[in-house]
């Protein structure tokens, strides 16, 4: 009877010690899968978060340069602005100032010479002229007709300017005409002016 008992706990001790280790088996198992997925997740984490700071940081960069180039192109147009308004000045007191040059003492020459480049612009067989009260005392009757001769332009004097300082000419039947006074010539020659005027307004030898 004794030995039955002991043979018994003897195969309930190897049972349980079966047990035992089998469970120890699957415990290991699953801490070594469990250590796994932590791992897998722990780097899904780092890439997710790595792809995240990247994008971060590429859009940082983005507004950074978009900052950049708004500013560069304010204080371009701020530059830009500034100049407009300075050449501007210097135009209108230009401007102010054309009158002044019929008191110099070659005004006559400067009076033939506009009314030679308008007839030779306009390129009429026969033009009609208009000058202003100061110019019209210097375009002579002897001048304009010596001047009718040289060009072989038929040429009669219109009615006097009541603005402008110079010449206009225009056709017979007045469909065309060229406006040859200082104040549109100054206009016309703005665009060829205005770099050489403001590198001179900014002391730079150009």
């Amino acid at each position: 009877m004794k030995a039955t008992e002991e043979n018994i706990k003897d195969l309930s001790d190897a049972v349980l010690s079966y047990a035992r280790g089998e469970a120890e088996q699957v415990l290991a198992e699953a801490k070594a899968k469990a250590e796994e997925i932590r791992k897998q997740i722990a780097e899904q984490a780092a890439a997710e978060r790595a792809k995240i700071l990247e994008k971060a940081s590429a859009e940082a960069e983005r507004v950074r340069s978009q900052a950049i180039a708004t500013t560069q192109l304010k204080a371009r147009t701020s530059e830009l602005e500034q100049r407009e308004k300075l050449l501007e000045s210097v135009f209108q007191a230009a401007g102010q100032k054309l009158a002044a040059a019929q008191q110099s003492s070659d005004y006559d020459k400067t009076a033939q010479r506009l009314l030679r480049e308008a007839l030779t612009q306009l390129g009429a067989s026969a033009a009609i002229v208009h000058v202003d009260q100061a110019t019209g005392k210097l375009l002579t009757h002897n001048l304009i007709d010596g001047i009718s001769k040289e060009l072989n332009v038929k040429l009669k004097i219109g009615e006097p300017l009541t603005q402008g300082t110079g010449v206009v000419v225009e056709t017979e039947d007045g469909h065309r005409q060229y406006d040859n006074t200082l104040e549109t010539r100054l206009k016309r020659m703005r665009d060829t002016l205005r770099a050489p005027v403001y590198h001179i307004l900014m002391g730079e030898a150009k």
